[in-house]
């Protein structure tokens, strides 16, 4: 009984979400190569080969170019040599929201600015897989919550999947003699089967990026996790009156001292005068996507404030910190992003064998109740013959 009503849950919750988690898995396993579909949009940039300019300086450039009153709020270095970095500016204050935010690339060489088109297509795409082009915190929330449905779907699909003594074996393949309501039932469970742990990780990340607040209230009831986004958000520093406050590069070579031997990744602008740089640093046996230290740096007294050292992590805090990485298949090498962009197909696959099953099912079953009824006819009408 309690195996009938799962089933008809993971029947229903697919039926009627279908659309939305096909339309986020394929948009996720496009974003999953985001970066090289970038380059490749890009390929008559050529980049020019020597030493990269100061990050001051490629700020600006991107300031230069950017709509009259938008300021510097964020900049990203190149994701690898020869690449671009992004510098990200918002209008007429630095905490604006992100949808009015203008991202403009940078050649760091040769300072060539090339701005990304809001409406670009790989813009929007992230926008659908984000919040379903609601570009707001609704969208967001309603995206988390077809994540949390997809997490449903995972575990009452285990339910359904689970093979009774003696047909375990034959529950991880595909027959070669299936064909109809067969091939499609073990097309479903295998991919699932198989997919199942990838499938609920990245599901499970998605949510936790939607609902922040949320996964690190639940994780610390189980592993002790501080709240670093609120921590990191709410340090002050004190404007001194009459002295000029470091520019991003001093910033940046006071978190490098820091932290030996690191590269920047990122750098938040303060948003006030009482707020610090925020500089993302990553070690040397640290891909890109990796959770970064993170360095605050006072701009008035030119010193650092606070180091956010992942290494120093509590367990919790290192969960926490790894899900932007493992729901976007970054930091863990080709083997991940390769899982991950399979995974985002998984709904497709789903959808159609899920689908073709409830029809074909359906037309058994109006099938095996037609025949009693042909029958009946028949009967009542030989008595009626002999009457």
């Amino acid at each position: 009984m309690i195996r009938r009503i799962i089933g008809q849950i993971h029947l229903w919750t697919g039926v009627v979400l279908c659309m939305p988690f096909v339309l986020i898995g394929l948009t996720g396993s496009i974003l999953v190569f985001e970066d090289e579909l970038n380059k490749a949009f890009r390929a008559d940039h050529r980049a020019i080969a020597g030493t990269a300019r100061a990050t001051g300086e490629i700020i600006a450039a991107a300031r230069a170019v950017a709509p009259a009153g938008f300021v510097p709020v964020g900049y990203t270095a190149p994701m690898s040599p020869g690449g671009l970095a992004l510098v990200r500016l918002s209008p007429g204050r630095r905490d604006s929201p992100g949808a009015d935010m203008v991202r403009i690339r940078v050649d760091p060489v040769s300072l060539e600015t090339i701005p990304e088109k809001s409406t670009g297509i790989l813009r929007q795409i992230f926008f659908l897989h984000s919040t379903l082009l609601m570009k707001n915190r609704e969208g967001r929330q309603l995206v988390g919550w077809l994540g949390l449905a997809m997490l449903v779907m995972g575990v009452s699909g285990l339910t359904n999947w689970w093979p009774r003594r003696g047909q375990w074996r034959g529950a991880f393949s595909i027959s070669k003699q299936a064909h109809g309501f067969r091939l499609h039932r073990e097309v479903h469970g295998a991919a699932g089967i198989w997919g199942l742990a990838v499938f609920v990780v990245v599901s499970l990340a998605g949510v936790s990026l939607a609902f922040p607040e949320t996964a690190r209230s639940v994780i610390d009831l189980v592993l002790p996790a501080r709240d670093l986004r609120s921590r990191a958000a709410g340090l002050k520093v004190e404007p001194i009156a009459g002295r000029q406050p470091a520019d991003i590069d001093e910033a940046i070579a006071l978190a490098r001292g820091t932290v030996l031997g690191a590269e920047p990744s990122f750098a938040s602008l303060p948003a006030r005068a009482d707020q610090p740089f925020r500089i993302g640093l990553l070690r040397a046996d640290q891909q890109r996507g990796a959770p970064a230290v993170a360095v605050l740096v006072d701009p008035w007294t030119r010193r650092v404030i606070e180091v956010l050292d992942p290494r120093e992590y509590s367990i919790g805090e290192k969960i926490l910190a790894w899900q932007h990485a493992l729901h976007a298949g970054q930091a863990l090498g080709w083997v991940w992003k390769l899982l991950v962009f399979l995974c985002g197909l998984l709904p497709l696959l789903f959808a159609v064998s899920g689908v073709t099953m409830w029809r074909l099912r359906r037309a058994r079953s109006r099938s095996t109740i037609d025949v009693p009824d042909l029958i009946l006819e028949e009967v009542n009408a030989a008595r009626r013959a002999g009457e």
